[in-house]
């Protein structure tokens, strides 16, 4: 289902350095609420750029979400993830995903409904947040 304007959803994370939280700011990926994306940026410490890995469409607008969300934030930490990996009608496949090797991004693989690697952005974000590359979540996050 696709988000209308933005929603926030809070996720609490048990590491080995203790609790953590990101506020999930969930922003319209539509060009029609391009305008309102940038005052969501605002102070964003990180950021985690999604598309859907059976719309090619949404793959071919990384690249604007992109300079959108470095241009209010810059020098964050970003992830580029591809999400519905588990679908078998995939439109974007593995190797024409290149845009995170351009921008040095890290880049994971997906679903958000099976919970396959759904921790994986995060971690990586939270590694790099905390200056511990050792950082491990001590639970399964709540999701």
């Amino acid at each position: 289902v696709a988000t209308v304007g933005a929603e926030v959803h809070p996720m609490d994370f048990t590491t080995t350095r203790g609790k953590i939280k990101f506020n999930v700011w969930d922003t319209a990926g539509q060009e029609r609420f391009a305008g309102l994306r940038d005052g969501y940026y605002i102070q964003a410490l990180c950021g985690i750029i999604m598309f859907d890995v059976t719309s090619r469409i949404t793959y071919k607008n990384v690249p604007h979400w992109h300079r959108d969300l470095t241009r209010v934030c810059e020098n964050i930490p970003i992830v580029l993830v591809g999400n519905k990996c588990d679908v078998k009608d995939r439109k974007v496949k593995a190797k024409q995903i290149t845009f995170h090797r351009r921008k040095n991004l890290q880049y994971y693989d997906i679903s958000a409904k099976s919970n396959y690697n759904f921790e994986k952005p995060f971690l990586w974000l939270a590694r790099k947040l905390s200056g511990d590359a050792h950082l491990e979540f001590s639970e399964a996050p709540a999701v």
